[in-house]
């Protein structure tokens, strides 16, 4: 059998292969967060597939945080039944399903949420581009128990754990970098400050959901950008995570602006963030998620065998073959069809991802 299939866990979840799901925003909820049946077919359909866990797209923690119009939202008590329906679907066709919580930061337009942008510092997403409003100490505050309360719904909705957005230019990850933390007070500055926000998001949730309920985090290890977080200080990052109560992190890439890289045609162009990933594991012991252009069996099983990562996470091959995982365990060789071509987001007039080139 391939190490692929062997089972896993992460605290005290078990799953039934080493195969996750990377989060990837549906655009299929309503104006007010809550997931329309498209995405609780979406989720049933993945389930079916067998990856071994799906995590789901980014969900906002509170109305300041919405970075599109059909984000899914978990920042209030009523959305609860709404998004019980998607772990309800996941755990009846055999899946394990995380939410991924997040508040986009500066990475929105006031169109989106009705009110300027908020971020850790008024560091414009692009140059010349309007300001966002520089979080105060008491607004920092708020957002830190809106996760806790949000890891608290999706518990409460039947998740099996969630995941904190630490990566790709949204709050946490702006926070943690001093490309866009410029702050000087006790959130900025030095490196324990600027991951001063991550420690105490991360204890918000261990306080609403317990000490055995599973976190996982996807991690921006280093920001590609000038001045931004470098490596050495991602593995600083990896390094506090299991004292942070954190149990398990997925090792990503790149701050505002997309990770996705096009052109995945041969082996050697995929697992892109495996550098990455083998200076975290001399970091910690936690379970990694390795994600980023994994595309071929042969690929995935060497990164499992040398040890640098504990499970392989895609994206863009589950959006055009949501059953590849149960494909490969019935004996498939053949690599994902995905040919990395990025056009699975909906444009005007369309809507939630799907793999158009095949349509």
């Amino acid at each position: 059998m391939s190490i692929l299939f062997e089972p896993g866990h992460i605290a005290g979840l078990e799953l039934k292969n080493r195969l996750v799901r990377s989060a990837t925003a549906e655009r299929m909820s309503d104006e007010d967060g809550r997931p329309e049946q498209a995405m609780i077919d979406l989720y049933a359909d993945l389930a079916r597939g067998g990856v071994g866990l799906i995590i789901t797209g980014h969900a906002f923690v509170h109305e300041s945080g919405k970075a599109h119009p059909t984000m899914t939202g978990v920042h209030r008590d009523d959305l609860i039944p709404s998004l019980q329906a998607l772990s309800e679907v996941a755990h009846r066709e055999g899946g394990k399903l995380v939410m991924q919580i997040n508040h986009a930061g500066r990475q929105t337009s006031q169109e989106t949420i009705g009110r300027t942008p908020v971020a850790p510092s008024p560091v414009p997403r692009v140059k010349d581009g309007p300001r966002p409003h520089e979080l105060t100490e008491a607004e920092v505050v708020e957002l830190i128990a809106a996760f806790g309360k949000a890891a608290g719904r999706a518990k409460e909705a039947g998740f099996d754990g969630v995941q904190l957005h630490g990566a790709h230019g949204y709050l946490i990850n702006q926070f943690c970098s001093p490309a866009t933390n410029w702050r000087r007070d006790g959130w900025g500055g030095a490196v324990a400050r600027r991951l001063r926000f991550l420690e105490e998001v991360a204890a918000a949730v261990r306080d609403e959901v317990g000490g055995d309920y599973p976190l996982l985090i996807k991690l921006g290890i280093q920001d590609f950008v000038r001045d931004g977080l470098t490596l050495d200080d991602g593995v600083e990052i990896v390094r506090h995570l299991a004292d942070w109560g954190i149990d398990a992190v997925e090792i990503s890439c790149g701050i505002g602006g997309s990770s996705s890289r096009k052109d995945i045609l041969k082996p050697e162009d995929e697992a892109y963030f495996l550098p990455q990933a083998r200076r975290a594991r001399e970091m910690t012991d936690l379970p990694i998620i390795l994600v980023g252009g994994m595309r071929s069996l042969g690929v995935m099983e060497s990164i499992l065998e040398e040890g640098a990562a504990d499970f392989i996470s895609m994206s863009r091959p589950l959006i055009r073959e949501p059953h590849l995982p149960r494909q490969w365990q019935e004996g498939r060789t053949e690599p994902a069809a995905c040919i990395s071509c990025n056009n699975c987001w909906p444009g005007p007039g369309e809507y939630g991802i799907a793999c158009r080139t095949t349509q």
